[in-house]
Parts: C-alpha cells; structure tokens; sequence
C-alpha cells in the first residue's frame, strides 16, 4: 500500500528545500565557465542539501531523503521556469561580469 502521509511529507520538505537550492544555484551558477555542467551541479546540490536538510529538520530517514533531493531537483527546475525572464541566464551573468572588468581596466589605464 502507498505510504502517503510519508510521500506528503516529503513532498512539503522537497516545496521548501527547492526554494533555497534554486537561489543557491542562481547565485553560484557564475563559478563554471560552462553552462553544460549546470544540470548536474544543480542535481548534486539538491541531493546534498535534500540530506543535510531532512537529517537535520525532520524525522525522514536517508533512503527518504534521497527522494527529497530528487523531489526538490523537479521542484527548482519549475521554480527557475517560472521566474523565467526575472533571472539573468549564465551567459548574461558572464557577460556582464566581462562588461565590468572591461571598464575597470578602462578606468585604470585613464587614471595613469
């Protein structure tokens, strides 16, 4: 028989974990020089803090935990989509951080 007060638990840890994995991906995503690595990191950090998280605030075991982090994965992926256009992509972030050492430098070489 399916478990559901098990499976709502999980469900409502995963709603809030997503929330602070996909803030801490979009402010972390500038680190890589690569935005193919994006998914997995993104994957490995739900996974992480899906563990961390239930060990730490619930009573969920680790199997269960695993399936928060996955849970939490789906979750921060629909979260970035419907924040879609209010985020800046990876190669706007790169691109306007290339902006501003252009003019840094700039601002150097003038005040020689």
């Amino acid at each position: 028989m399916l478990k559901l007060s098990i499976l709502q638990e999980m469900l409502i840890v995963s709603v809030a974990l997503s929330t602070v994995t996909c803030a801490l991906v979009q402010k972390t995503k500038r680190c890589f020089k690569c935005s193919a690595h994006l998914c997995l990191y993104s994957f490995i950090v739900n996974l992480v803090l899906g563990i961390l998280f239930c060990i730490t605030f619930t009573s969920i075991t680790f199997p269960e935990s695993l399936w928060v982090g996955f849970f939490s994965f789906i979750g921060a992926d629909t979260i970035y989509k419907s924040l879609e256009g209010k985020l800046k992509s990876y190669s706007e972030l790169t691109r306007s951080e290339t902006v501003t050492i252009e003019k840094e430098n700039i601002i150097k070489r003038s005040s020689k």
